[in-house]
């Protein structure tokens, strides 16, 4: 079986476009989230959201390219872009029936969608765009990444709610761990702060009328955002014969779903995806001293991921830092799992783990350590990322620095 290592990445987040722009808010304990006049306009009420500055993606499109572009597809192709720059890679060196795009995605192509919808239903168009297909469909961001970058192995894009992109890496990570890639441009992106979305969310009484404030007393919902990122993934072998850096190697993978209720997690579930991470890493518990938290801050997600953790960790548990990037950006959907995987390994490599924002006190069902004192020092060896979803649906990833391995 081949060792599977990252290589690049690259993200577009409510802080802006790059991965630098997301390590400094985390690491110095910014807050993304803000009232977004976009939607104020439409929807009234607060609407406070993680939102990329207005200019954020200025000038970084032709008018051309943007015909065929969602908003989704745009966070897709820059954080591509950036993720393979850090990886020194040149896609006309490498064999491209050898190299994969998996990319995940909540609603694909949904500010599209909606302005079909206005077009058709609020200015009385007769007919839409002929590009609106190809903008709203969901494995848009996956084809424009193989297209621009010719990579001819599959193209493939993964659905699972809020753990679309971490399924997207674990599912890359088994493609090349049993040699059937040199190479996969993994991660995830949604952009879907629209009226429609919002008021769906809004109707199902999820979101919380003021911040994201995962594990805290008096936490009251998620808060939605946006945003996209790319992991660059390869063997071990090609990343070493073509002197690739190495950030970090993807030890295990955990996935399944809990078949019980569709919107309710579970505590077995999530609990049972971390133990196949671990088993899967072939390390033991102890070697463990932090975990990239789904930690959406509704009551019963961030209840049942601290039970979760007990229930896997036992004794162990308490030592961990416990963190949840949503606090800082919001929850963004498909891509939530691999921007805030991508805060934690940057963490990582600058010895830090990124804090949970926002906190007032302990819950009682919430009692571990959530690392609520800002970004703090620590060598983190190796660590989960958990993505829990609508569904039933339970992600793990076990990474470690490298070296660790």
């Amino acid at each position: 079986m081949n060792t599977v290592v990252i290589t690049g990445v690259g993200c577009v987040s409510p802080f802006g476009v790059g991965r630098a722009r997301l390590w400094e808010g985390l690491a110095t304990g910014q807050c993304a989230i803000a009232p977004v006049p976009r939607l104020i306009d439409v929807v009234g009420g607060t609407c406070n959201a993680g939102a990329l500055p207005d200019d954020a993606l200025d000038g970084l499109f032709t008018a051309n390219e943007l015909l065929l572009l969602d908003r989704a597809s745009q966070f897709a192709l820059l954080s591509a872009a950036e993720a393979l720059a850090m990886a020194g890679l040149n896609p006309a060196t490498v064999d491209p029936y050898r190299c994969a795009v998996y990319m995940g995605t909540a609603l694909g192509g949904s500010e599209s969608l909606h302005s079909a919808y206005l077009d058709l239903y609020q200015a009385g168009s007769a007919t839409l765009a002929p590009w609106t297909v190809p903008r709203v469909m969901a494995n848009a961001a996956a084809s424009h990444i193989s297209l621009k970058y010719g990579f001819k192995g599959p193209a493939l894009t993964v659905s699972t709610a809020c753990a679309s992109s971490t399924q997207a890496i674990g599912e890359a990570y088994r493609l090349l761990r049993c040699g059937d890639a040199d190479l996969v441009m993994a991660g995830g992106t949604d952009a879907c702060l629209n009226a429609l979305v919002w008021k769906a969310w809004e109707a199902l009484r999820a979101m919380a009328p003021d911040t994201c404030r995962p594990f805290s007393v008096g936490r009251r919902g998620m808060v939605l955002g946006e945003g996209g990122g790319v992991l660059v993934l390869e063997t071990l072998a090609h990343a070493r014969a073509r002197g690739a850096p190495i950030l970090a190697h993807v030890l295990g993978y955990g996935v399944n779903s809990d078949a019980g209720d569709l919107l309710k997690p579970s505590v077995d579930g999530p609990a049972q995806a971390m133990r196949q991470a671990i088993a899967d890493s072939c390390l033991p518990v102890e070697a463990f001293s932090y975990i990239n938290a789904h930690g959406t801050g509704t009551l019963l997600n961030d209840r049942c991921e601290t039970a979760a953790i007990k229930h896997v960790f036992g004794a162990h548990a308490p030592s961990l830092g416990v963190s949840s990037v949503k606090s800082s950006i919001g929850h963004l959907m498909g891509a939530a799992g691999v921007v805030e995987l991508i805060g934690g390994l940057m963490g990582s490599i600058h010895n830090q783990i990124p804090g949970t924002l926002n906190y007032l006190g302990q819950d009682a069902d919430c009692d571990l350590d959530y690392v609520t004192g800002g970004a703090r020092e620590a060598n983190v060896k190796a660590w989960l990322k958990n993505s829990f979803a609508f569904g039933g649906l339970n992600v793990s990833l076990a990474l470690a620095a490298q070296g660790t391995q």
